[in-house]
């Protein structure tokens, strides 16, 4: 019998002529963590979508337990123990723990009368798999993304899992809350069940997996035991390149600070007496740990959040920012950390995502925006930032994260700033695509711009930024430059 859980070899995909997966080969032991890797559009989701049933391969062979798989559906997929936890956990916010846990297993038994002890004890047996504990009447959208993800995965033991893939688990949860769902992981493995985890964040992979399979233009580039694997060799298998840090070197540091805040404190307090300078040509850094007071900072910057009590200065004269046009007025951009539900509208054109701040300076003295105009402006940004698209006149949902972050970018640069607010400018962001980002906010700020980088990711923090602020609690409790600013330093002020 073979060693491993799943086999699949030669597996070939294409779409519309193009070759999303090319002869691929893959495998995943039982009682092992595998991690599926490699940069946005390299194949992963596809290969995903083959082994769970969505798509259906073109060439290739697929053995799950020893037997041979030509075509199964996702109904099929789930009856032999393959279950697929997708970023968004596919949970029902409106319904309550127990129900989101009970209702597939109803539906698959083709129950039509809704028992709720029956319901509650399904909900108690998925519960104890992992020996979870939580108020089953809880709605689900009232919950942490971490109590969502360990609910998801409550549910998918239900289903006799014996594959559990698990999409990019941690893009939304503090350290404490990663170290909790890798104690969960390995809880699951060491039971026997066969782990696929996706992930962009290279730490995480080194500390989690057994195994790593890396693939790259839809061919898999490195399949082996992690312990065979440096960082170093995963990065090039990664990115076809051998990427060294880029630390930020600041060239064209103003005297005199452009933006001055003096002792601002939300009306809810989750921001207390911040005070802090930026000059042009800086990258200042701000971390702390989820709840430090960061994002609210950033939000209060730019006229989302309302500020009770301090002052803001902008080149030595004091504004009042009450809203976003405000902020805009002031000069003052801001790309928020959820790229995709705050800072882009997927459906809608590249061309319109990048020139939507921009409409009154495109616009002529009737307020007549001429369509050549915008997709003009849109390539001179494409070509700037180098955005990979043939057409800006396609959805901005066709592309990369890495993408559709300079596409972001791209919409506040327009607008001749004095000040870029960029709060977690990579997360979901692939190795290869974050340098690259980061490349260019150094060239955005050695031309005059101010950066403020909000980032939890220390290594991003002290890489990219001559100045650092720390937060805990809503209060500024650090300060240092480029001399002693390191991840131990930092570490030290927040614990």
């Amino acid at each position: 019998m073979s060693e491993y859980l799943l086999e699949m070899s030669g597996i070939c995909k294409s779409f519309a002529g193009v070759h999303a997966l090319d002869h691929v080969d893959f495998k995943v032991r039982p009682g092992k963590v595998m991690c599926l890797a490699g940069e946005n559009g390299c194949g992963k989701s596809t290969l995903v979508k083959i082994i769970s049933g969505v798509y259906t391969k073109d060439e290739g062979e697929v053995t799950f337990e020893g037997k041979k798989i030509s075509k199964i559906t996702p109904a099929e997929a789930t009856q032999l123990g393959i279950q697929v936890i997708y970023q968004d956990l596919s949970i029902f916010p409106n319904l309550t723990v127990m129900e989101n846990l009970a209702i597939n297993s109803e539906i698959t038994a083709g129950k039509k009368l809704v028992n709720k002890k029956r319901w509650e004890a399904t909900a108690k047996e998925a519960l104890s798999k992992i020996g979870y504990n939580i108020d089953l009447h809880a709605r689900m959208g009232e919950l942490s993304v971490a109590d969502k993800q360990l609910v998801a995965i409550c549910r998918a033991l239900l289903f006799n899992a014996k594959l559990i893939i698990m999409d990019e688990p941690t893009t939304a949860l503090t350290k404490k809350e990663v170290e909790a769902l890798f104690k969960t992981v390995r809880q699951l493995r060491d039971s026997g069940i066969a782990i696929m985890f996706i992930s962009h964040k290279t730490e995480e992979i080194f500390e989690i997996s057994d195994d790593v399979c890396i693939m790259r233009n839809g061919q898999n580039v490195y399949s082996g035991p992690t312990a065979e694997l440096t960082r170093e060799k995963y990065t090039y298998y990664l990115t076809g390149r051998n990427l060294e840090p880029d630390y930020f070197v600041p060239k064209n540091i103003s005297e005199e600070p452009i933006l001055k805040v003096e002792n601002l404190t939300l009306k809810d307090k989750r921001c207390k007496n911040v005070s802090f300078e930026l000059k042009k040509g800086e990258i200042l850094g701000v971390t702390g740990l989820l709840g430090s007071g960061r994002t609210e900072l950033a939000l209060a910057l730019f006229g989302l959040e309302k500020i009770e009590s301090g002052r803001i200065e902008l080149k030595g004269k004091e504004v009042k920012i009450s809203s976003p046009m405000a902020a805009q007025k002031a000069k003052i951009g801001y790309v928020p950390e959820d790229r995709l539900t705050e800072g882009l509208c997927l459906q809608q054109p590249i061309a319109d995502n990048i020139t939507l701040a921009s409409l009154k300076r495109l616009s002529n003295s009737l307020s007549i925006i001429r369509k050549k105009d915008i997709i003009a402006d849109a390539n001179i940004w494409k070509e700037k930032f180098a955005i990979k698209t043939d057409d800006v006149r396609k959805f901005a949902s066709t592309l990369s994260g890495g993408n559709q972050q300079k596409i972001v970018l791209s919409k506040w640069l327009s607008n001749d700033l004095d000040v870029l607010i960029l709060n977690g400018p990579t997360v979901g962001v692939d190795v290869g695509a974050k340098q690259d980002i980061h490349h260019l906010v150094h060239e955005l700020a050695n031309e005059g711009l101010a950066v403020i980088m909000i980032s939890d990711d220390l290594p991003e923090v002290v890489v990219n930024c001559n100045r650092a602020i720390v937060m805990k609690d809503g209060l500024i409790v650090g300060e240092m430059t480029s001399e002693d600013l390191t991840e131990e330093n930092i570490l030290e002020i927040i614990r």
